[in-house]
């Protein structure tokens, strides 16, 4: 029996993280891209975890991130199906009923149509 590893879905890198991982390389101990004290980090959940309490902030996980990404996209009025196929969702419905509250769009032709004659 064959082990299926499921996939990711392969975006565009953007400005601001291409310049921050750049200046992240030049303190780097390592090749890794994720590092600590020069060794790779094995697990980014507990690393984050570990971040998150240092910053004394109560909760954070990488889904947080990853939800908070799709939320900015969504306000910023990018169409669902580019924001489904961004966090590799398996159908535009699954993010259109989590993010499609966020569309500046959202419910806009509901309220128009309650507005009456001048």
């Amino acid at each position: 029996m064959r082990l299926l590893r499921v996939g990711r879905a392969v975006v565009p890198m953007n400005k601001l993280l291409l310049a921050t991982l750049l200046k992240a390389r030049q303190h780097a101990e390592s090749d890794f891209v994720i590092e600590w004290n020069g060794k790779p980090v094995k697990s980014v959940r507990k690393a984050m975890h570990a971040a998150v309490a240092a910053a004394g902030i109560s909760r954070a996980t990488p889904h947080d991130l990853r939800h908070t990404a799709a939320v900015h996209m969504a306000k910023a009025g990018v169409p669902m199906e580019e924001i489904s196929q961004y966090l590799g969702h398996s159908s535009v419905e699954v993010t259109r009923k989590i993010y499609a509250r966020f569309s500046p769009e959202y419910l806009q032709k509901a309220a128009s149509a309650l507005e009456y004659g001048d």
